[in-house]
C-alpha cells in the first residue's frame, strides 16, 4: 500500500503507540506501507518532531528521519489548483494525486476534499488488515 502520511499521523503515532497512529507507523516500519514524501513533506516532519514540546530525543529524530530518507517513495509533486481549509496540507495532497497514492492518511480529513482515498487512521487499518 502506497501512501501519504499527515504529520498529524505521525506524531500521533510516536505519542501514542498503542492507538490507530501507532498501528500505522508500524505498518510502515514494517515494510506493509509505504509512504510516499517530497521535500516539502520531510522538511515538516522534520519541523514538527523536534519541537521541544513534544519532547523526542533528537537521536531517536534523526534516525527516524533516515528510515524515511531511504524507505519512502520520493515524489516530485505537480502543483494542484485546489484550495484546501488549511493551505500546508496542500503538499500531501500535491504528493498523492502526482504520485496517484492509494490513500492519504490523516487526521484531519475535514481539512481535505471528500475523495474516498482520504482517510483516517483507523479507516486506513480497516483496508489495511482486509488485505492481509
Amino acid at each position: 500500500m502506497r501512501v501519504v502520511l499527515d504529520t498529524n499521523v505521525l506524531v500521533s503515532g510516536l505519542l501514542s503507540p498503542g492507538g490507530p497512529p501507532g498501528s500505522i507507523i508500524n505498518a510502515v516500519l514494517d515494510g506493509a506501507i509505504i509512504v510516499l514524501v517530497d521535500n516539502r513533506i520531510m522538511f515538516e516532519y522534520e519541523d514538527v518532531l523536534r519541537r521541544s514540546k513534544f519532547g523526542f530525543d533528537s537521536r531517536d529524530v534523526r534516525a527516524f528521519l533516515d528510515f524515511f530518507q531511504h524507505e519512502s517513495e520520493f515524489v516530485t509533486a505537480k502543483p494542484s489548483s485546489t484550495t484546501l481549509a488549511d493551505p500546508a496540507d496542500l503538499p500531501f495532497f500535491e504528493v498523492a494525486t502526482t504520485a496517484a497514492a492509494d490513500y492519504l492518511i490523516t487526521g484531519n480529513t475535514k481539512h481535505f476534499p471528500e475523495e474516498p482515498w482520504i482517510l483516517s487512521p483507523r479507516q486506513s487499518l480497516r483496508i489495511l488488515f482486509a488485505r492481509e
